[in-house]
């Protein structure tokens, strides 16, 4: 049987003689091969895409250089054909309510029923509460005044009567609003100090978005004085925030200041 020849798969490099008495360092150079330098050919390639590069780039702006320049479209616009006849009719005050609300304030606050009795304890003059009286509603007046300059406060027109045990009183808070929506600000947080007390029904006045009346079922109690009960009623529109107190020394139905704040908030 016949051996078939070994081929070789590559020409095998020659290996230079070692010298085993050599010292370690020269043995070390002696057996580690050198890295292969790179050759020519690499180089030239690498050139000739960087010389191409440069060539196309400069080829492209004479090309551009050599063509008309594009028009630009003309700025001016079309005329536009005018509207023939007379212009709309402006609103009637009953569809306008900026006119309601930057007329009298005080007109738009609901009337003393017959039998009632007109308070002499309301804060302010003629209908009107200014700034400072407002904030001296609060139990913090100084920084309620702070806050009401901030907001852009504008005006207020109150309200208020006596009906057997029954004391109620009506405001309507205008800001001017050119800043942030404060009326609407204000009745949420008003809204908020409702919500927080204890024994508290609340119910969405219709037609006000967010409005809100409450009625606290827990009466106030100090010696020597009839329980006091209370409820209140609390939205916005557009610039005006609306408030309705309501005391008594009996329990307040729903019914009563459902009513008040559909009735004020109708008449905005």
């Amino acid at each position: 049987m016949e051996v078939p020849e070994e081929v070789a798969d590559a020409p095998v490099a020659p290996v230079a003689p070692v010298d085993a008495l050599a010292p370690p360092a020269q043995l070390a150079a002696q057996v580690t091969p050198r890295r292969r330098r790179r050759g020519r050919t690499a180089l030239l390639i690498v050139g000739a895409a960087v010389l191409g590069l440069v060539a196309g780039t400069c080829g492209g702006y004479l090309v551009q250089a050599d063509r008309e320049p594009t028009k630009l479209p003309s700025l001016s616009q079309p005329t536009l054909p005018q509207a023939k006849g007379k212009g709309p009719e402006p609103l009637s005050a009953a569809q306008d309510r900026r006119v309601k609300t930057d007329g009298d304030l005080r007109k738009l606050l609901l009337k003393k029923p017959g039998g009632a009795k007109k308070a002499d304890w309301l804060a302010g003059s003629d209908g009107w509460m200014d700034l400072a009286g407002y904030a001296d509603m609060y139990e913090k007046p100084d920084e309620i005044f702070g806050d009401l300059v901030g907001d852009e406060f504008r005006r207020a027109a109150v309200t208020g009567w006596e009906s057997g045990t029954t004391t109620l009183e009506i405001r309507l808070i205008q800001y001017r609003q050119e800043e942030s929506p404060a009326a609407a600000d204000a009745v949420e947080n008003s809204q908020y100090w409702a919500e927080d007390k204890d024994a508290t029904d609340s119910w969405t006045v219709p037609g006000t978005g967010s409005g809100m009346a409450y009625v606290h079922t827990d009466p106030e109690t100090e010696a020597g004085y009839l329980p006091l009960y209370s409820a209140e009623a609390h939205a916005w529109r557009g610039d005006i925030a609306m408030e309705i107190w309501i005391y008594d020394t009996k329990p307040i139905s729903k019914k009563k200041i459902m009513d008040l704040a559909e009735r004020q908030m109708e008449r905005l």
